[in-house]
């Protein structure tokens, strides 16, 4: 029988977060992290799923190398270790493609020389990145590594979304575009939408609303993408956890001929001091509602202006689609908080677009409708799956190159 099985990395740069998956089904064998990679204090958790049990251990993991052998060693222990024949590849998330990358590739040294070439547009992602794969080679050297890129789902979108309005040959001289981040998810939330609502996705226009830390929004028109609201870089767009999104380009001159800040220290302020936690201190969402519930006014604010955001974007891939079908919250609060959800759409009505109050407040892991059954314009709560995602495109792209069914 062929391998079914494929290995899902995603190096950080100073962790790994990994998945097995058995691609018959899509059911996970074992799922597990390494973090504090380079440190004393470097933590392994690893849960077989045929247990459900985690183990691990708390010991110095000096470097990604020794992080994927402690995996593999993991794995064997369940009997799914890495030289297994039922493996079918590796798949790697790989957050900056460029405009090179527009769907899932096999690794060779060509693809793992233009990813380093990324290297400029993405320097705190792209070399973790290509850490994980260069030691997953390694490892299995005879096993096909495929990278699954997060800017790839967006690369469908027109020029006239993707180009910034600066200078052309300046622009083109430094690869200055819109890419959009989280793509795996915006791909297979859009995808599961549709058939939440029992369709096909070339029939059905989605925003989906990606909110985690780190939060995008997207305009899927027919499973193609045709705007996003993260740019260059994640900094762009929706208010987020620690970074701004949207904001004045000129705020960064003013920072550095007024307040003499550096460009280090101006890239800190809006990437790690600023969104919500800029605004209130706290960057949980729970954290900042149980607050407002007790009448803090600056997490008042910091909700107001996080949900300001979210309805002028709604409002735009609404005008960009012409038609929308669905909007769908997805990631660690689009899933979560039903407050975010139901102050999302609060005055859109005219749009089609309104929550049912009690279906907003169910819980639950499965994809849901939370819009009354009437509604002109289906709400819905996707919970999204990256790992899937990249378990499937790589294991079809394995397939199709085996000539394989």
């Amino acid at each position: 029988m062929s391998p079914t099985r494929v290995l899902v990395l995603n190096s950080g740069s100073s962790s790994v977060k990994y998945q097995l998956l058995d691609m018959r089904d899509g059911s996970r064998l074992a799922v597990g992290l390494v973090e504090r990679i380079g440190e004393e204090s470097s933590q392994l958790k690893h849960t077989p799923l045929a247990t459900g049990e985690t183990r691990g251990f708390t010991a110095a993991v000096p470097d990604h190398d020794a992080a994927l052998k402690a995996v593999a060693a993991e794995l064997a222990k369940d009997g799914l270790g890495l030289d297994s024949p039922e493996l079918a590849a590796i798949g790697h998330r790989v957050v900056h493609g460029g405009k090179h990358f527009t769907a899932p590739t096999v690794v060779d040294d060509t693809v793992l020389a233009e990813i380093e070439r990324l290297i400029p547009v993405a320097p705190l992602h792209n070399p973790a990145n290509l850490t994980g794969i260069r030691t997953a080679r390694a490892l299995r050297p005879d096993l096909p590594q495929v990278a699954v890129f997060d800017t790839a789902f967006h690369t469908t979108m027109p020029e006239s979304a993707a180009r910034y309005a600066i200078d052309v040959r300046t622009a083109d001289e430094h690869r200055i575009r819109r890419y959009g981040f989280h793509g795996t998810s915006h791909a297979y939330v859009s995808r599961a939408t549709a058939e939440l609502l029992g369709r096909a996705p070339e029939e059905v226009n989605v925003i989906v609303l990606h909110l985690g830390n780190g939060a995008s929004a997207s305009a899927v028109r027919g499973g193609r993408c045709v705007d996003t609201s993260m740019g260059l870089t994640p900094l762009e767009g929706l208010v987020m956890g620690t970074r701004s999104g949207d904001m004045d380009p000129a705020v960064i001159f003013h920072l550095m001929r007024v307040g003499g800040m550096s460009a280090d220290e101006i890239d800190t302020l809006l990437n790690k001091k600023s969104g919500l936690i800029g605004l209130c201190g706290d960057n949980d969402m729970r954290e900042i509602r149980r607050r407002i519930d007790e009448g803090d006014e600056a997490a008042q604010l910091a909700f107001d202006i996080y949900v300001h955001r979210l309805k002028k974007y709604i409002g735009a891939y609404y005008a960009v689609l012409g038609r929308v079908d669905a909007v769908a919250f997805t990631a660690g609060v689009g899933e979560n908080a039903a407050p975010v959800r139901a102050a999302a759409v609060a005055g859109l009505e005219a749009l089609g677009l309104t929550v049912d109050g009690e279906l907003n407040a169910v819980r639950g892991d499965a994809p849901r409708l939370i819009s009354p059954a009437d509604a002109r314009v289906a709400v819905a709560v996707v919970p999204t799956d990256e790992e899937l995602e990249i378990a499937t495109q790589t294991y079809a792209l394995v397939k199709a190159a085996q000539g394989r069914p």
